[in-house]
């Protein structure tokens, strides 16, 4: 709770918001059978942006979350979904290192007991919408996914922090046309 009450406090001191605007992407959260297990919310702030994440199904413990290159959930491995969102070419992961330039890392996920996961939290990594800063945009022309893997991320290993196999994914794709 404490954690929870410091993070409220620096959004509302910086400026950043969790009510969610017109332009917000929202997208279900598909597991490996292509059933719906939940609700992904990505909203643009001015240094990053806030992602939500409303989950049931999932194996109890922590999951490691990532952003991926590609708007693609096919089933059952989620393979379709590219790697981590980024724009170097050696790609190195996790937030411990401090070589790190892997733009798609997350925090962890805690799934309860009965399988509920319910998250909100900010990334300075990426933006929402192309042409707006250097960040990777989650809706560039491919759109990019929302990756829950089966263990938690340590923040360090290469290529994923050891989180090991996608189990949930959500495609981020512009709601233009639609």
């Amino acid at each position: 709770m404490k954690r929870y009450l410091m993070l409220a406090s620096l959004m509302a001191a910086t400026g950043i918001s969790t009510a969610f605007a017109a332009e917000d992407i929202k997208a279900p959260l598909l597991d490996e059978h292509n059933a719906n297990i939940g609700q992904v919310t990505v909203s643009e702030i001015p240094s990053g942006v806030i992602l939500r994440v409303e989950a049931q199904h999932l194996t109890p413990g922590w999951h490691g979350m990532h952003f991926h290159e590609q708007a693609e959930c096919k089933g059952p491995d989620f393979k379709s979904s590219g790697a981590h969102v980024h724009t170097a070419d050696k790609v190195v992961h996790g937030v411990r290192n401090a070589k790190a330039n892997d733009s798609g890392d997350l925090p962890n996920l805690y799934a309860h007991k009965d399988g509920s996961a319910t998250v909100e939290v900010f990334s300075p990594l990426v933006s929402l919408t192309p042409g707006k800063n250097s960040r990777p945009a989650l809706l560039d022309s491919d759109g990019s996914a929302l990756v829950i893997h089966a263990q938690p991320d340590d923040y360090q290993s290469q290529p994923i922090g050891g989180s090991g196999d996608r189990v949930a994914c959500a495609s981020l794709a512009s709601n233009e046309g639609k």
